[in-house]
């Protein structure tokens, strides 16, 4: 599967609990949003614990695009290894007349505390 990775890599300490979203702004068609639960996972290790996996309530700016409620998926993210790069992936279904369902990714570096 030949998924999109955000062009933004985040970071955290080994010990931080940070939040994290994916915009899908940009690949919705107009007027479409995701519905549902959205899936999200880390695709290499059991290092990270994502909890909360949800939609955004609220407008979210993300590198600059604002996003409408409904167009980012979010979560929480824990744990990893210092020094390491993950992969975490995710997707939704969207509440157009012929539903899609989308796929993206992000890249998570986890750095020592």
């Amino acid at each position: 599967m030949g998924v999109r990775f955000a062009s933004q890599i985040q970071y955290k300490t080994v010990s931080e609990i940070r939040n994290a979203g994916v915009s899908f702004a940009l690949r919705l068609d107009p007027g479409e949003l995701f519905t549902g639960t959205p899936t999200v996972a880390e695709v290499t290790t059991s290092d990270l614990t994502i909890t909360n996996q949800g939609l955004n309530t609220a407008e979210l700016t993300i590198l600059g695009v604002t996003n409408a409620i409904g167009q980012v998926i979010v979560f929480t993210v824990a744990g990893g290894v210092a020094g390491q790069r993950y992969a975490i992936l995710c997707n939704c279904d969207t509440d157009a007349g012929n539903a899609q369902t989308l796929f993206g990714g992000q890249y998570l570096e986890v750095v020592a505390d």
